[in-house]
């Protein structure tokens, strides 16, 4: 880096927010050359002072801790108002936090995320909200897990295209998992069944009076709505359940 004078120092410490103000400067005085060239970066695509920072986050479930991926993003400085988390599969883009991170990114912003499949597990969505958010907004993205998935870099042809090659195979990855999934978790609950293991909750107990109530009812002495309010239960219940009881007498 090249020497800077008292007086180059003082001007560099004010950091001019117009890139215009500096280039007119290094045309009027070659010295200033050397401090549009220390600024330069801050100016540039991935500088921090172009646009602000973002984090999104997703777990699947409400039961699934998001703790590795908030304490990645902290790591970073990323205010806290900044960081957006869905608990919702990632089958889809339909998700409400994610929809206000979109509306609020705009040009030259920077988006960090854990991993790739934290933004979603759908190919084609995925292929399609990237180049959303890269090309249409014109933010940057960061994946944190994956270092060749950083568009501040690679703005060349070659760059571009390795990381298209690198987002189409993880992408391909991730839907890939995903359907791995669900066909372990049908295998699951198959065999569950086949072992007599009942799902869902338990059928209610019927009320101690129903079997009068029912008979009642069946001589017609009361009507199904009377019948169904003496035995504290909604109308098709009681009546579907009476049907059960019938069938298995």
């Amino acid at each position: 880096m090249p020497v800077l004078s008292q007086g180059e120092k003082s001007v560099q410490t004010k950091r001019p927010n117009l890139r215009y103000a500096i280039q007119r400067c290094c045309q009027r005085n070659k010295s200033w050359i050397a401090i549009h060239r220390t600024m330069k970066f801050t100016f540039s695509r991935g500088g921090d002072l172009l646009g602000n920072l973002y984090g999104y986050i997703r777990v699947s479930t409400r039961d699934q801790n998001e703790d590795r991926q908030l304490i990645a993003l902290r790591e970073l400085k990323i205010p806290e108002k900044n960081i957006f988390m869905d608990k919702q599969s990632g089958k889809d883009f339909n998700r409400p936090q994610y929809k206000r991170l979109v509306r609020k990114l705009k040009k030259d912003d920077l988006l960090y995320i854990k991993s790739i499949d934290r933004l979603g597990r759908n190919y084609a969505e995925i292929l399609e909200q990237w180049r959303l958010l890269t090309q249409t907004k014109g933010a940057d993205i960061v994946v944190l897990d994956m270092p060749l998935l950083d568009t501040r870099r690679g703005k060349d042809l070659m760059g571009t295209f390795l990381s298209d090659i690198v987002l189409q195979v993880l992408s391909f990855v991730a839907e890939n998992e995903r359907t791995n999934i669900r066909q372990r978790q049908a295998e699951g609950i198959a065999a569950a069944k086949a072992r007599g293991v009942k799902f869902g909750r338990p059928p209610r107990p019927l009320p101690d009076n129903f079997y009068e109530v029912h008979k009642a009812w069946r001589d017609k002495k009361i009507t199904l709505k009377e019948a169904a309010a003496a035995c504290n239960l909604p109308v098709g219940t009681f009546y579907g359940k009476a049907i059960q009881f019938e069938k298995s007498t």
